[in-house]
């Protein structure tokens, strides 16, 4: 089979049949309406640079999972101060080595068993955390496991 050479201008008119006196003018896409074609760079210097890929939903889920973490941390502290209870020296460090561990890391802890994969507290770190927030509210904390009331 013969190929013939690309030719730019040629081809088929809009109705489908080849050009000629179907009426249809063809627009050229430069603005001076100059018909050169144009070639495509493709150093990363000129108009298009290289884009980066969309992140994965795992990656997604594990950076909601990151905000929402540091948004709690800081909640718990405001309501802590807007309350006037005072915090106990470790709780306050509790809550500042939290934060700064999700801000670089992007979670807590280490260790994959201590928690879910996408998640940035442990949980441990959010039953703390929820215990810190219970007493920032004043409410009186709950009951833990094994541990029985003093009015039964």
């Amino acid at each position: 089979m013969k190929r013939t050479p690309f030719k730019p201008g040629g081809g088929l008119s809009r109705s489908g049949g080849p050009k000629g006196g179907s009426g249809f003018k063809t627009r050229s896409s430069s603005p001076k309406g100059d018909s050169a074609p144009k070639t495509r760079s493709s150093s990363p210097k000129g108009d298009s640079a290289p884009k980066k890929p969309l992140p994965s939903p795992f990656e997604i889920q594990r950076e909601a999972a990151k905000r929402a973490a540091l948004n709690a941390l800081k909640r718990a502290r405001r309501s802590a101060e807007k309350a006037g209870v005072s915090l106990s020296e470790w709780e306050g460090e509790f809550l500042d080595s939290v934060g700064e561990r999700v801000k670089t890391h992007g979670r807590a802890f280490a260790d994959p068993e201590k928690g879910a994969p996408g998640q940035a507290l442990s949980a441990m770190q959010g039953r703390k955390l929820k215990e810190i927030t219970a007493k920032a509210k004043g409410e009186e904390p709950k009951r833990r496991w094994g541990k029985k009331s003093k009015d039964l």
